[in-house]
């Protein structure tokens, strides 16, 4: 709503209106103005998305439950010496 003062930290006498950043971002060079929509578009589109902890938890044990056994194939000496070249 433009004109509402938004808590920067809620809690704190720190507050900042729309127009306010309106006005900062009339002084930023179009190259800065893309950083800025970038930005706020991930923080809109991170504030939309549902978090999954479950699946991020379940992806993060089958990481760890894989490293040995990735582990035994890889670090051998027939490997290092195909990838030596790198």
């Amino acid at each position: 709503m433009p004109g509402e003062k938004v808590d920067l930290q809620p809690g704190s006498m720190n507050s900042i209106t729309i127009p306010e950043i309106e006005g900062q971002l009339e002084k930023l060079s179009p190259d800065r103005l893309r950083v800025v929509y970038d930005f706020v578009s991930y923080l809109v589109e991170r504030a939309q998305e549902p978090t999954e902890p479950l699946a991020v938890s379940d992806a993060f044990q089958t990481m760890l439950a894989s490293e040995a056994v990735l582990r035994e194939d890889w670090d051998s000496p027939e490997e290092d010496a195909a990838w030596a070249h790198l």
